[in-house]
C-alpha cells in the first residue's frame, strides 16, 4: 500500500493510502466532531457534521468517507465550518422533542454533547415534527422512541451488517420517513432478537433499554419479598465505567457493596450457574460424543442467539444444547434448591438478574422458564427469574442513592450461590464458554489433570476461529464465534453438511461475547471490547478455582439436590427446549 503525503491544519503528515481524512486528522490531534459515523459500520456522511474544508474544492468534504490524496491541504476548524456545523445541529434540534431533563440518555447523549461543544444555544428554526408517531415498547428488551430518530441509520447499519437480521429499515420518504420495522408492524412482530446492539450504538434516545428499576425498587420495599440478585460474568468488568473507573478494570467487590447497599436480602453471583452450566453442557457433550446425537453440539448461553436460531434456522435446532442459560439456572435453582435449604417460601423469593444483555428480558419472561412454578406446583410462584436489569439500569440505581461507587470497600458474595471459579469468569468473552467446557470436559473425559489451561487458539476478537483439541484418542474440532453475521456463516455451512467432523461450537449474539452485550455502558467499541476482556481474563488468573468441576458449591449442589450432570432432577430444572418461530 502506498503512502500519502498531506497537510492537516497546517500539521504535515504521511498516512497510508486509503485512510480517510477523519482518521488522518485524529493522528495530528484534530478530532472532527461526527455523529452518524461508527468504525467499520457507518461511514455514510449523512449527517454532514464531520465536514471539513479542502483546499482548491468547492463544496465542504464529509471526512469520515473522504479519502485523503497527497498534497491535499485540510482546514478542520474554521468559522464557516463551524456555522455549518451548528446549522446542522439546530435542523436536527428543530425537529427533536426537548426532553432532554427526562430522557432516559440524559447525560449521555451525542447530540446533546455535540450541541454543547458548537455552542447551540438557540434554535432559529422550527422544523416538521414526529410527535405523533408513537413510541413501540411491544418488545421485552427494548424500546423504540420515533419522535427522538435522528436518521444516523446507526442502527440499521449493525442490525443489518453486523447481525445480519435487518429488522430494521429506512421506512418511507421525505417527512414521511422513519426507521423501524415495515409501516404496521410492532417490533415484536419482527424477527428481531432483542440484542439490543441497535440501543447500544444510538446516539440519542431512540432506542433505549426497557426500564424495569421501578419493579425492583418495589420489591425492595416490599417486606412479603425476599429479594434476591444475581451478577452476570461480564458486569463484573463493567460496571466500573459508570462511575469513571477505567474500562475492564475489576469491579466485583465494590458492585457486592453497592448490591448490598441498595437493599436486596441476598448477593449472588451468576458465576456459580456458569460453573454449573459447563457441567451439564459438557457432560451432555460428551453424552452426544459416546451414544449418539447431532453434532456439533451448540451452545445454548446466549438468549439472542437462540432467538436467532429459532427464527432463521429452526431446522437446526437439534444441534442446540438443552441446557438453560446461567441466568435461568440460577432462578431455578434459588426458587428451589436455596428455598428448600434456607426454609423459605419459594413464593416469597424474587429473582433479580444483572446482565449484560437486553435479550436478557425476553428470555426470563419465556414461558418454558416457569420451572420452578411447575415443580412445586404452586400458581403462586412466579417466574424464575423475575426482573432483570441491565448494566446500565444498574447503574442508574445507584446512583440515584448517592452512592459513591469509586471509594467503596470491596464485600464479598453470600454463600453458597456467590461462590464460582475463573472459568465462570471468562463466560463473558467472546471464546470464554468453549475455554472452561475444554478445561473441564478434558478432565473428566480423561480422568488426568489439565496442566496447560488457557486455550489461546479461541481467545480474541477474530470473529470466528477454530481449534483442535486431543481428547482422549479423540481430535476434538470445535469453533468460536461471535456477532449473528459470522453465526450465519457458521449456520450455512452447517445446513450444508460442511461441519460434520465438527464436534462443538459455541455462538455469541453480541460482538465480542457479553463484555459487548447490548445492555452495556455507552460507549462500547472495539477498544473497549480488548480492556474488558482482558480484565475478565486477569479475574480468571487470580481465581482459587479455574476449572467449574473443582467449585465445591457445586459438587455440594449435586451431592444434596441435583444427584448428577443429566440426572432426573438436572434435566427437570436446569434443560429446556427451544421452538420454531415465524
Amino acid at each position: 500500500m502506498g503512502r500519502v503525503r498531506l497537510v492537516i491544519d497546517r500539521q504535515a503528515i504521511e498516512v497510508e493510502s486509503g485512510t480517510t481524512i477523519l482518521e488522518a486528522a485524529a493522528r495530528v490531534g484534530s478530532k472532527i466532531p461526527t455523529l452518524c459515523y461508527l468504525e467499520g459500520i457507518n461511514e455514510v456522511g449523512a449527517c454532514r457534521i464531520c465536514v471539513v474544508d479542502v483546499k482548491g474544492k468547492k463544496e465542504f468534504a464529509t471526512a469520515c468517507n473522504t479519502p485523503v490524496e497527497d498534497g491535499m491541504e485540510v482546514r478542520t476548524n474554521t468559522p464557516a465550518l463551524r456555522a455549518a456545523r451548528r446549522a446542522t445541529v439546530e435542523m436536527i434540534l428543530s425537529d427533536h422533542p426537548m426532553e432532554c431533563l427526562t430522557c432516559i440518555r440524559n447525560g449521555n447523549c451525542e447530540l446533546q454533547t455535540l450541541a454543547s461543544q458548537l455552542n447551540v444555544r438557540t434554535v432559529r428554526m422550527s422544523g416538521a415534527t414526529h410527535a405523533d408517531l408513537p413510541c413501540d415498547d411491544s418488545t421485552s428488551g427494548i424500546v423504540r422512541d420515533p419522535r427522538k430518530c435522528i436518521f444516523c441509520q446507526r442502527c440499521v447499519s449493525v442490525c443489518s451488517d453486523v447481525q445480519g437480521v435487518g429488522a430494521i429499515e429506512l421506512q418511507g420518504h421525505g417527512f414521511e420517513a422513519f426507521i423501524g420495522p415495515p409501516p404496521n408492524l410492532k417490533l415484536d412482530e419482527t424477527r428481531c432478537v432483542q440484542c439490543g446492539q441497535c440501543a447500544l450504538v444510538c446516539p440519542t434516545g431512540a432506542i433505549t433499554e426497557k426500564d424495569e428499576t421501578d419493579k425492583v425498587w418495589a420489591a425492595l420495599f416490599d417486606p412479603r419479598k425476599y429479594v434476591v440478585v444475581q451478577t452476570a460474568p461480564a458486569t463484573h468488568v463493567t460496571i466500573g465505567e459508570m462511575f469513571g473507573l477505567p474500562v475492564g478494570t475489576d469491579i466485583t467487590g465494590k458492585m457486592v457493596a453497592a448490591l448490598r447497599r441498595l437493599g436486596f436480602d441476598a448477593v449472588f453471583d451468576t458465576n456459580f450457574t456458569a460453573d454449573l452450566t459447563i457441567m451439564e453442557e459438557g457432560s451432555e457433550l460428551i453424552k452426544r460424543l459416546t451414544e449418539g446425537g447431532a453434532l456439533p453440539q451448540l451452545t445454548s448461553c446466549s438468549p439472542g442467539w437462540i432467538k436467532y436460531v429459532e427464527h432463521f434456522y429452526p431446522k437446526l435446532l437439534p444441534h442446540v444444547s438443552s441446557c438453560k442459560s446461567p441466568q435461568q439456572m440460577f432462578g431455578a435453582i434459588a426458587k428451589t434448591y436455596f428455598a428448600e435449604k434456607t426454609s423459605r417460601d419459594p413464593a416469597s423469593i424474587f429473582v433479580v438478574s444483572v446482565m449484560p444483555c437486553t435479550a436478557k428480558k425476553f428470555e426470563a419472561a419465556r414461558p418454558e422458564m416457569d420451572t420452578a412454578k411447575r415443580y412445586w406446583n404452586n400458581s403462586h410462584i412466579s417466574q424464575d427469574v423475575d426482573v432483570v436489569l441491565t448494566s446500565r439500569e444498574l447503574g442508574r440505581m445507584i446512583r440515584r442513592t448517592g452512592i459513591d461507587f469509586a471509594v467503596l470497600p470491596d464485600d464479598e458474595y453470600d454463600e453458597p450461590l456467590g461462590i464460582s471459579t475463573g472459568a465462570a469468569a471468562i463466560f463473558g468473552a467472546t471464546g470464554g464458554v468453549m475455554e472452561a467446557a475444554l478445561r473441564t470436559g478434558y478432565e473428566l473425559v480423561t480422568g488426568k489433570t489439565l496442566e496447560q489451561i488457557d486455550f489461546q487458539e479461541v481467545r480474541g476478537l477474530e470473529g470466528i476461529k477454530e481449534a483442535v483439541v486431543p481428547l482422549n484418542g479423540v481430535n476434538l474440532k470445535v469453533m468460536v464465534a461471535h456477532g449473528l453475521h459470522n453465526a450465519r456463516h457458521v449456520m450455512e455451512r452447517l445446513k450444508a453438511g460442511e461441519l460434520k467432523d465438527y464436534h462443538f461450537i459455541e455462538i455469541m449474539c453480541c460482538p465480542g461475547g457479553c463484555i459487548g452485550g447490548g445492555g452495556q455502558p455507552i460507549p462500547t467499541d472495539t477498544e473497549a471490547r480488548q480492556n474488558r476482556i482482558e480484565g475478565l481474563y486477569q479475574v480468571d488468573a487470580v481465581m482459587k478455582y479455574r476449572k467449574s468441576h473443582e467449585n465445591p458449591a457445586v459438587k455440594t449442589l449435586y451431592e444434596e439436590f441435583l444427584g448428577k450432570p443429566l440426572g432426573h432432577r438436572s434435566h427437570e430444572l436446569l434443560h429446556t427446549r427451544y421452538v420454531p418461530r415465524p
